[in-house]
């Protein structure tokens, strides 16, 4: 456990460093946030409405507006999430292969996939739709059934973004070929590791533990202008630890499918580092 803990780190060190070269990578993951906050505004009222319509429904038909609503939600969302990634992942190659990105050509590089990542974006949502489905209804056992399905489908698709990013195959393709990768370099029986998103979570619950006394103390001072103060920069420090884990997060995946396809994983990441991503289970 303190080894993964210590490679996660490692890794998350290594994404630092080509983040300091290209700082501006952060600008995908934060245009991402605002888009994705325009796209839960434009569903925010047809989620309410197919759930009051469905709500009123006697006959079998009860939840399929809902399910619908869902689905095209969840299509938008992913393709919004996709598209910038395969931004963020496309910049952060062009880094690792030695080059200069900048901002253009990670838009660039995404633009020119546009069809695939919608694709793909379609297929994210199939999924997720079907797995709400039948999570919801469920007893127990079969909502374990479903987290585990989830697990599987999260880590057979950890590179289809840069999958799609560098290879000219369609989405499905891309599904394939990301699992493929995975297998061929790790092993058949492979699990999730410990990595950035873990160790940013550490963070997050750190920020959380001292913001908590922090916003009560304001309370206590009776101050509306210190409690406003002390909410606004506990929720901004959470914003920008988000921030940055998405976007090291990209640059971690860049790297893993970098390795997985060329065994090289540049100046930046070490193999063996990059080679704990993934662990016999």
């Amino acid at each position: 456990m303190f080894r993964r803990l210590t490679n996660s780190w490692e890794l998350v060190k290594a994404s630092w460093r080509v983040l300091l070269a290209d700082k501006e990578l952060m600008v995908f993951p934060l245009v991402a946030f605002f888009a994705s906050l325009v796209v839960l505004a434009t569903f925010a009222v047809p989620t309410v409405l197919a759930g009051v319509l469905d709500s009123v429904m006697t006959d079998g038909d009860v939840g399929v507006l809902s399910y619908v609503v869902a689905f095209l939600f969840y299509a938008v969302m992913y393709f919004v999430t996709i598209f910038f990634n395969s931004a963020l992942v496309g910049a952060a190659m062009i880094r690792l292969e030695g080059g200069d990105p900048t901002v253009r050509d990670g838009f660039r590089i995404a633009m020119s996939k546009l069809g695939t990542i919608f694709g793909y974006a379609v297929i994210a949502a199939t999924v997720g739709t079907i797995l709400r489905a039948i999570s919801e209804r469920s007893g127990t056992i079969g909502r374990f059934v479903v987290s585990l399905v989830g697990f599987v489908w999260n880590i057979a698709t950890f590179l289809v973004v840069p999958v799609l990013v560098v290879e000219n195959v369609g989405p499905v393709d891309a599904v394939k070929r990301s699992a493929s990768l995975l297998k061929e370099t790790w092993g058949e029986q492979i699990a999730g590791n410990l990595s950035v998103g873990f160790i940013f979570g550490l963070i997050t619950f750190g920020v959380i533990l001292l913001g908590v006394p922090l916003v009560i103390l304001a309370v206590m001072s009776g101050s509306v202008a210190l409690m406003v103060t002390a909410v606004l920069l506990v929720i901004l420090l959470i914003m920008l630890i988000s921030l940055v884990s998405s976007t090291l997060s990209g640059i971690y995946t860049a790297a893993v499918y970098r390795y997985a396809t060329t065994g090289d994983t540049g100046a930046y990441f070490d193999a063996d580092m990059v080679k704990g991503a993934f662990k016999l289970k």
